[in-house]
């Protein structure tokens, strides 16, 4: 298992983490998010105390939880309980801390808002917009990616009607698309941009975005008219609508003489578009 090692700062404490290149996912030490939450003295007594009781309300955290080797204070490295992130939101509801509340009240909100969206579906491109906004995204490319979301719900309902399951199936019929139209997997797209759990898309460019909604739309027409029953098949056409968007990327690469593919994610054509206007005042 490849992990890079790093360290999170909460309210100035220290929190270890792991990332796991593989499942794409943080590992954070829970006795060290106990230690934060709770100020405890003796954290590591305090969370197998917790972990005790947890463990007789048949909580599915105790019974999921991970160990990883980490580094601790005298250099030297111990296996430690970890927990991934829906793990570690699911401690804190457990951890009666003040410290632990605002985070209590933030799902608690959120959960409102979902089960909002799920009642008006429009809330959540409303929402969506709003966040994009605050990240800095221009209208342009945030209406673009809202696009986006609409073709690919289209083509996940498709994969679904067609017996593909979530997950695992899902990811190797994107992977498919987006070799066929990148000439990369998505972890090596991923890794061409230094992203870890951000979400592809949201670091693509505006026509690096419409040629994937071009692979996305045109799969899953090919689906409903082929109307694939296995995995193999399934593969086959999303390597088809893939081919189709990597052609056009070709021609436009042809005729302007620059990669369509950027190694430019959000945060750093951000950072470019700062040091642009700084420049211009």
């Amino acid at each position: 298992m490849t992990k890079e090692t790093a360290i999170k700062l909460f309210q100035d404490k220290r929190v270890r983490v792991e990332w796991d290149n593989e499942q794409e996912k943080w590992y954070f030490s829970i006795v060290d998010i106990v230690g934060v939450l709770t100020e405890s003295v003796n954290p590591n007594n305090y969370w197998k105390v917790l972990k005790s009781r947890l463990k007789k309300e048949g909580s599915e955290l105790v019974t999921n939880c991970n160990q990883l080797k980490m580094e601790s204070s005298d250099g030297k490295c111990y296996k430690t309980d970890v927990a991934d992130t829906e793990q570690l939101l699911r401690l804190i509801q457990s951890i009666p801390s003040p410290k632990a509340e605002p985070f209590k009240v933030w799902l608690a909100k959120v959960g409102y808002e979902r089960i909002e969206e799920t009642e008006d579906p429009e809330k959540a491109f409303d929402r969506a917009m709003e966040t994009y906004l605050k990240k800095g995204y221009s209208t342009n490319w945030i209406n673009q990616r809202l696009k986006s979301i609409e073709v690919r719900k289209e083509l996940s309902d498709e994969w679904e009607e067609r017996g593909v399951k979530k997950g695992s199936e899902f990811a190797i019929l994107t992977d498919e698309i987006t070799k066929a139209w990148t000439g990369l997997t998505t972890r090596e797209y991923k890794n061409l941009k230094k992203l870890k759990k951000e979400n592809l898309r949201d670091n693509m460019t505006n026509l690096e975005l419409v040629l994937n909604m071009l692979a996305e739309a045109t799969t899953t027409e090919i689906s409903k008219e082929k109307k694939p029953e296995t995995l193999p098949e399934n593969k086959t056409i999303a390597n088809q609508g893939g081919t189709i968007a990597g052609n056009t990327r070709r021609e436009i690469e042809e005729k302007t003489g620059k990669s369509v593919i950027s190694p430019v994610n959000a945060k750093e054509l951000r950072q470019k578009e700062d040091r642009n206007k700084k420049l211009d005042e």
